[in-house]
């Protein structure tokens, strides 16, 4: 379809939306908003994908930014409510961006699960990736011996821990994610790196001979905690693109719009972090509880976990 066309058949519904964003409608015409919205977009994309003028783009993408912003806005006491976020904002979020999911996924797990068989062919690939002085207080962590495991601890206390914990799992996904206005490379980089971190501790405490006591402690709080990093590096890499790759947009608009739309990501991620954290400071450094309970537990949230982001809030549309 040509341009003249196609605008001449959207045109009205252009116009309709214009004055309503502007307050010259009626309570009538504002129950369309939503409706008109959705339209607006599916114009917005075609108008990309077919490559029409700079000048139609620029006006459908100000439209689309200012009904968003009306409608949203509308919403915005349930939108910012925990209950509504987590019932149906973030996991929707999630699944909407299950394309960024994927690709970190990928890049985070493959590596992982590379370096942990790698060290047990050849265990002194450690060397090449810790010094002697952290492979040490690894080690010590996992000792079998010990009360309780995961602790080459600074703080005595396992709420001390959870402090600890709550600072390190956080920093990594805020660095995950912010990391991708450095056009994805950073966010690329730093997630890598984690993945063959991580690889190489699990590798090297199994390949010593500490599996009894490293497993069971990551069983409990390895879905939220991996996932978050995941989740977090999905929305940096989001951001990263959205620079990359900004189409007919300028890049701070289409930076803007990407951060509008990943925001829930990092929120979501914060909390299971935060989660991650307390399971981790109080669950699972306990020594005393036999491993194939904490394999129970950790297989359950497993679980939950992917119910979770499976099923919930799938109702409203996602």
């Amino acid at each position: 379809m040509k341009q003249k066309q196609f605008e001449h058949i959207n045109t009205p519904i252009w116009d309709t939306l214009e004055k309503i964003l502007d307050g010259e409608t009626s309570g009538d015409a504002l129950r369309r908003l939503p409706q008109l919205y959705r339209s607006l977009c599916q114009h917005l994309a075609l108008a990309n994908e077919r490559f029409y003028s700079l000048a139609l783009i620029e006006r459908l993408d100000d439209l689309a930014m200012r009904a968003h912003q009306r409608l949203y806005q509308q919403r915005a006491s349930q939108r910012l409510s925990p209950l509504t976020f987590f019932s149906e904002t973030f996991p929707a979020a999630v699944r909407k961006h299950w394309r960024w999911i994927l690709a970190a996924t990928s890049i985070f797990y493959l590596p992982l699960l590379l370096m942990i068989l790698w060290l047990q062919a050849d265990p002194d690939l450690i060397y090449a990736i810790m010094d002697n002085t952290t492979i040490s207080s690894l080690e010590e962590m996992y000792q079998p011996e010990h009360s309780r495991i995961g602790a080459a601890r600074d703080a005595e206390t396992d709420l001390g821990m959870f402090g600890f914990y709550i600072y390190n799992n956080t920093s990594i996904g805020f660095r995950n994610y912010a990391s991708g206005l450095l056009f994805g490379i950073g966010t690329l980089l730093i997630l890598l790196f984690n993945s063959l971190y991580i690889g190489a501790a699990a590798g090297h405490i199994t390949q010593i001979g500490y599996s009894s006591t490293f497993w069971p402690f990551v069983a409990g709080h390895s879905a939220f905690e991996l996932t978050a990093i995941v989740i977090s590096a999905a929305g940096g890499l989001k951001l990263g693109f959205s620079l990359l790759a900004p189409g007919r947009r300028k890049r701070l608009d289409a930076l803007r719009q990407a951060a509008l739309e990943t925001a829930p990501l990092i929120g979501g991620a914060a909390a299971m972090f935060l989660l991650a954290a307390f399971v981790e400071a109080f669950w699972s450094s306990r020594g005393d509880v036999p491993a194939h309970i904490k394999y129970a537990v950790g297989a359950v949230l497993w679980a939950v976990m992917l119910a979770y982001f499976s099923l919930v809030g799938k109702r409203h549309g996602s």
